[in-house]
């Protein structure tokens, strides 16, 4: 009940006609960014981070708020009428939602894949508005030593478990580590990888490192790459109000439940991330459906249960935030630092000490979900046209924002110059395989766990051991194992299904040699497995369709 009358509270200040205009203002420009491939959440909010140090908190707040769950919605159209996906939680929409826009259904592709994103984020925010609040009160009584063990979690996790390689991640985990160790040791007074700059005795700002690697980075990286000539956008020719047939809402309204209650928890657990749920939503879907044989050829349920997923994730990534201080995600690290611009440390004490502003927070993404769905359905044709404004234009924009962004966090020509290093080094991470989101955490998180060690080692006189025999800190490092295992195992179930997909992919639309190649690693390919025998595979299914028989398992 307690949770219902702050919930009301939150709403009362939400609603009021200024954070009703700035939570609008966040879901156009979020769905705007989310539509622009290479443009994600994280650096649009990085990006304008130091540009609203002149709003309030709470209007700051609603606006990233409504910039992260706007970009969530757009990625969705871009993958399905484009077939490019922005991140990597749109990859299983591109496929399925692509083929369903090549058969002259991309209305209702976008129609599911917003009404489930509306469903999935709107169960997603209640089940925030219920959890919260309880981890939060049981946070409160975790000891110095607990939150190391929490922090250790995190570091261990988002390092190891997300990019591609587990040294990759760590490495990067090691950078932020190191960055986050400039500047003055707060108990000696000591100046530590200064080199002597007066300036970086107060450390390097973190906001300067997430525009740089986000925004500097991610652009000089996307314009390397940039494609020439006009972009084949699929054109969407039905009416709105008949996108989904009656068989279109028969198909997809289970798959937008389970792609909720997949999505939600695994958004909580450090690493679990969209793209995880989305892969598990997707392979329960083609487990589940009775027209399997659409998988990979344009099925809706493979468009319904990855975007509710993708939705249900992002509203879960916020628990571990708020009530942890557990920036889970690269989006989630960036968000995190705008609380800190503002002087507030999410964490246990942030719903006692800050409960209007989480409160309001939690009220606006309700009213997001429906502003982008108003949005979404009627003019996802003028989100595509935001595809056709000029990339150099676009790029430029971006990069005079950054310059000008960090010149305005200290009006100091050394940002720059840091903004620049930062934005080189974001651009090598991404061009060989680095991830970007274990840097931020290990920058955020880095003084945070050194801050709680210290109290840790003070409280127990210097005895190491206490730090994992509290049995909360003794439970979180059991977890720990357990998450890497299953986090691993995932991650090679879901690369090995990808390879799979593709290969199904590239055989069904004549290429069985790449189908052949994509399935096996170089040397991994059976002797007994030949490009004749895909094609005899083909032409016996081609025959028993011909004959009006079902396809083999």
């Amino acid at each position: 009940m307690d949770s219902v009358n702050s919930l009301m509270e939150g709403f009362a200040t939400a609603l009021q006609p200024e954070y009703l205009l700035f939570a609008l203002l966040g879901v156009i420009i979020g769905t705007a960014v989310g539509v622009l491939p290479g443009i994600g959440p994280a650096m649009t909010v990085a990006l304008l981070l130091p540009l609203t140090y002149s709003l309030s908190p709470t209007a700051a707040i609603i606006t990233f708020a409504g910039i992260y769950y706007g970009g969530m919605y757009g990625g969705s159209t871009t993958s399905i009428l484009l077939n490019t996906p922005g991140e990597s939680a749109s990859v299983i929409t591109a496929i399925e939602g692509n083929k369903m826009a090549k058969l002259g259904r991309g209305a209702a592709a976008l129609a599911t894949a917003a009404i489930g994103s509306f469903v999935a984020g709107t169960i997603a925010t209640a089940l925030l508005t219920l959890f919260a609040p309880l981890l939060a009160r049981f946070a409160v009584n975790l000891s110095p030593a607990d939150f190391v063990a929490l922090i250790v979690v995190a570091f261990i996790t988002v390092g190891a478990l997300l990019g591609s390689s587990p040294a990759r991640g760590l490495a990067s985990l090691g950078i932020g580590l190191l960055v986050g160790l400039i500047g003055t040791e707060a108990t000696t007074g000591q100046a530590r990888y200064t080199m002597g700059v007066l300036a970086l005795s107060d450390g390097v700002s973190v906001v300067l490192v997430a525009v740089g690697l986000f925004a500097v980075g991610e652009t000089l990286y996307v314009a390397a790459r940039l494609r020439h000539g006009p972009i084949p956008v699929i054109p969407v020719t039905r009416g709105w109000r008949n996108w989904m047939t009656r068989e279109d809402w028969r198909r997809s309204w289970k798959p937008w439940l389970r792609g909720t209650f997949i999505g939600f928890p695994i958004g909580t657990i450090p690493a679990g991330g969209a793209d995880v749920a989305t892969f598990l939503s997707y392979a329960s879907e083609k487990k589940l459906s009775k027209n399997k044989e659409q998988f990979g050829r344009g099925a809706i349920e493979g468009v319904a249960g990855p975007e509710a997923a993708n939705n249900a994730a992002a509203a879960g990534v916020l628990v571990p935030l708020l009530t942890l201080g557990l920036p889970t995600t690269a989006t989630a690290a960036i968000i995190i630092t705008a609380f800190q611009s503002y002087g507030i440390q999410p964490g246990p004490q942030l719903f006692q000490n800050q409960g209007d502003l989480v409160w309001a927070l939690i009220a606006s993404l309700y009213i997001g979900n429906v502003l982008l769905i108003v949005l979404n359905l009627p003019l996802a044709g003028l989100w595509v046209k935001v595809l056709q404004i000029p990339r150099p234009y676009l790029y430029a924009g971006i990069l005079t924002f950054a310059v000008l962004g960090a010149y305005a966090v200290s009006f100091s020509t050394l940002d720059i110059v840091i903004l620049l290093i930062v934005g080189a080094l974001g651009y090598f991470m991404r061009r060989f395989g680095f991830p970007i989101a274990p840097l931020i955490v290990g920058l955020i998180l880095g003084p945070m766990g050194e801050q709680q060690l210290r109290k840790a080692l003070q409280l127990s006189q210097g005895n190491v051991a206490d730090l994992v025999l509290h049995p909360f800190a003794a439970s979180a490092y059991v977890v720990l194992a357990v998450f890497l295992v299953v986090g691993l195992w995932l991650k090679r179930r879901q690369s090995r299904y990808e390879r799979a997909l593709e290969a199904s992919l590239a055989a069904t639309e004549g290429h069985p040699q790449a189908g052949v190649d994509r399935l096996w690693e170089p040397g991994e390919r059976p002797t007994d497995v030949r490009t004749e025998t895909i094609r005899a595979e083909l032409a016996a299914e081609k025959a028993r369709a011909a004959r009006g028989e079902p396809p083999r398992e």
